[in-house]
């Protein structure tokens, strides 16, 4: 008998919902074949069988949510039964799961995993603070190496929690039950404005020069570049001369990554994702360009991969197309920072001489996670990211 298990993608990871089975009860499959849909806090996943045989002993029906390592349903091979307690046995962890049903990515949702996966802490204790609203960032912990375990939550204080008001609904009215991707981007959004003391500093960046330029690039053989992607390279390449905003916080310690993976938001149809373009810093702004239209493309066909969804180490949310001067976004933990991109627009502005001049401009807004970065920080790498982009030719070498 081959188990099929809720799958655990990325250390983060600790419960997935099953979103329907695409196999009945009693069906042949074969080895790889998709039996099935999840939903983690990352990505919808297809499983896949992990071995051959007759599809049976559903534990679980859509909409149902367990921890990584249950089996939630089993494959029998000739002469196979199910055991007498079948379901009935506790989760096991994934470390101790016998055979993993492969899951392949296809729609997700912004917001990877928040800044408490990267605490050390127990899985039942990240369970507990999750469902008590406990920030494992302000809990010490007595386990070995300071991990943090049951007992130092038992006298830990929950977030307060921001209750929605219940108002009756009028005859006019109309409920609209939240799809699985809503609610996790809710959970994600709202934990973020909990748990992150949010500044924002925003400037207007001249672009005439780096518009001008991607017009020259327009009918370049190597590949358009969008408004997007001198972003992306500017912000790779502000992060490497500022690393410390390249940082996630960790109680008593920051941790600085060695790498510059920046998230890019794409709005779907049913929710918003972030996909990431890992070592941005050293990919050239053509490269980049590529890169971003490929994800877009896999994003909008339901095929990113969970690499493709994980690992970032800043974000960029850009509504330049939608006619937007200012905005500020939520930070995407447990990055440190995200840019939030405004509209293009032609404005009247005084030139070197006092001339009046009529310049492309917009404005660009960076939220910053305070227990990372201080306000002077933040201005000088704002104004960092400002200058890479007022002088594009520095993006292009």
């Amino acid at each position: 008998m081959t188990e099929v298990i809720m799958p655990k993608m990325g250390d983060g990871m600790e419960e997935g919902t099953l979103l329907e089975w695409l196999k009945k009860d009693g069906d042949t499959v074969k080895s790889g074949e998709i039996i099935g849909t999840i939903q983690t806090d990352k990505a919808t996943l297809e499983l896949e069988a992990p071995g051959s045989g007759v599809l049976t002993g559903f534990l679980l029906t859509g909409g149902e949510t367990v921890p990584v390592g249950k089996a939630i349903a089993a494959i029998l091979k000739a002469g196979d039964k199910l055991p007498a307690d079948w379901g009935s046995g506790a989760a096991k962890p994934a470390s101790e799961a016998p055979v993993v049903a492969t899951a392949v990515s296809t729609p997700s949702v912004a917001a990877e995993t928040a800044s408490t996966d990267r605490v050390k802490a127990s899985p039942l204790a990240k369970k507990i603070a999750r469902e008590k609203g406990i920030n494992l960032a302000t809990v010490t912990g007595s386990g070995p190496n300071g991990r943090i375990v049951e007992r130092d939550l038992q006298n830990a204080k929950a977030s307060a929690p921001a209750a929605a008001p219940v108002i009756a609904a009028k005859a006019e009215d109309k409920l609209v039950p939240l799809n699985r991707l809503r609610q996790i981007t809710a959970q994600r959004t709202l934990q973020s404005k909990q748990q992150v003391p949010h500044f924002y500093v925003t400037v207007a960046v001249d672009v005439e020069r780096m518009l001008d330029i991607r017009v020259q690039l327009a009918d370049d053989p190597a590949g358009k570049v969008s408004v997007n992607d001198f972003v992306i390279k500017a912000c790779a390449l502000a992060l490497r001369e500022m690393p410390g905003v390249n940082s996630t916080y960790q109680g008593d310690k920051l941790l600085q990554f060695g790498a510059v993976n920046i998230g890019m938001a794409i709005a779907l149809d049913d929710g918003l994702t972030v996909a990431v373009i890992h070592n941005a810093d050293q990919l050239s702004i053509r490269q980049i360009g590529a890169k971003s239209r490929e994800l877009a493309g896999k994003a909008r066909d339901n095929k990113l991969h969970p690499d493709e969804l994980s690992g970032s180490t800043f974000s960029i949310s850009n509504m330049g197309m939608l006619d937007v001067d200012v905005f500020s976004a939520i930070i995407n933990q447990p990055n440190a920072a995200i840019l939030a991109v405004g509209t293009a627009k032609k404005v009247v502005v005084a030139g070197a001489n006092d001339e009046i001049e009529i310049r492309s401009q917009m404005n660009i807004t960076c939220s910053f996670d305070h227990r990372v970065v201080d306000g002077a920080v933040g201005a000088k790498f704002t104004n960092l990211v400002k200058s890479y982009l007022e002088n594009p030719a520095r993006l292009l070498a």
